[in-house]
């Protein structure tokens, strides 16, 4: 799927939590906003500060104990309007995305996209 960038937005989180597969996490709250994100939990993992997770990254072993389903990157992409992007997995209201021709990859808003 190709994106127009709509709006711009920038990244609030310069040191993205990036997980693991199998890696032990410890779940905080769950994000409440007007955004309408639903399903992403703020969540710590060792030596690293706090991030947001989707939930459908985060696992339960048989005590109950969170962990990382898959490898996961919290990047986000700064972006401007009229950037175009190729993008990737949606998940609760975020595109992962690439600017096209290459570049960074990280998330993406889909409020600050259009699809082309």
């Amino acid at each position: 799927m190709r994106y127009l960038v709509v709006a711009p937005h920038r990244s609030e989180f310069p040191h993205p939590i990036t997980l693991a597969r199998g890696q032990a996490l410890q779940v905080g709250e769950r994000y409440e906003g007007a955004e309408g994100w639903d399903d992403w939990f703020l969540c710590e993992a060792a030596d690293q500060a706090p991030g947001w997770v989707p939930a459908q990254v985060i696992g339960r072993d048989a005590q109950g104990d969170a962990f990382a389903k898959e490898d996961y990157c919290a990047r986000e992409l700064d972006v401007d309007p009229d950037q175009v992007l190729v993008g990737g997995r949606v998940l609760n209201g975020w595109a992962w995305c690439a600017p096209v021709g290459g570049g960074a990859e990280g998330w993406v808003p889909l409020r600050v996209l259009r699809a082309m």
